[in-house]
């Protein structure tokens, strides 16, 4: 049974939520505190965060931007009620998984919960290791090396690595990330899609400047050369 932890202040929300979970048969866990909901998540490793934005001594983005610095991968979803394209756009370049805003279906929401966890299931049961040049992709045990040296990389930008080693060779455009990694069309900006592709640059590449593996196609998207 997968658990999913909530780090929510709003005890009509959060207790809302743990009931929807249980009779979808999860294990939720709440915390109301951003502090105590991030050592939390430190310490049982949740299948699942559902995260809240407005948290009391540490917010949501801070929350979502240290789990993915310490290199945890577990998806986040996080919940608000900012509606605004820009908090969105910061979620996604954070690291979160999807974003939902409040007020929201729980129908909605529990659909979103099992796209998240099917895709990541796919990526970590497709095809398990994957290597080019110096770089090692582990896609079963999620770990990435250059070299001798680890690479911190989050749960998307696995899902962004394998979808472009299935695509290799071929140009993909910024639309097909969106639908196929993100998992639907209505996405705030492609823009997201840019940044991850610099990070990944960043981590892949001997040179990001002058990149080998992950090349732009003008006016037309990326390629993935081994």
């Amino acid at each position: 049974m997968n658990k999913i932890l909530i780090i929510e202040d709003d005890p009509a929300v959060s207790k809302g939520l743990e009931i929807s979970l249980k009779n979808e048969n999860y294990e939720p866990l709440i915390e109301n505190d951003g502090e105590k909901g991030f050592q939390t998540a430190l310490k049982i490793r949740p299948g699942l965060i559902l995260l809240d934005i407005m948290l009391p001594n540490k917010n949501g983005f801070d929350i979502c931007r240290d789990l993915r610095l310490s290199g945890h991968n577990f998806p986040i979803i996080m919940l608000s009620a900012k509606a605004e394209e820009a908090d969105k756009v910061i979620g996604f370049e954070l690291g979160a998984d999807d974003y939902v805003t409040k007020p929201f279906s729980v129908k909605e929401l529990m659909a979103r919960i099992k796209a998240v966890l099917r895709r990541r299931s796919v990526i970590v049961s497709d095809f398990d290791k994957y290597e080019f040049d110096d770089v090692t992709l582990d896609f079963s045990k999620l770990e990435a090396k250059k070299g001798n040296k680890k690479i911190d990389m989050s749960l998307k930008e696995y899902e962004i690595m394998k979808y472009f080693i299935s695509k290799e060779g071929l140009i993909v455009t910024r639309n097909d990330l969106l639908d196929e990694v993100w998992g639907y069309e209505n996405f705030p900006t492609t823009r997201t899609v840019d940044n991850y592709i610099l990070a990944l640059r960043k981590k892949i590449e001997t040179n990001h400047s002058r990149p080998k593996h992950l090349l732009t196609f003008h006016s037309a998207g990326y390629k993935f050369v081994k």
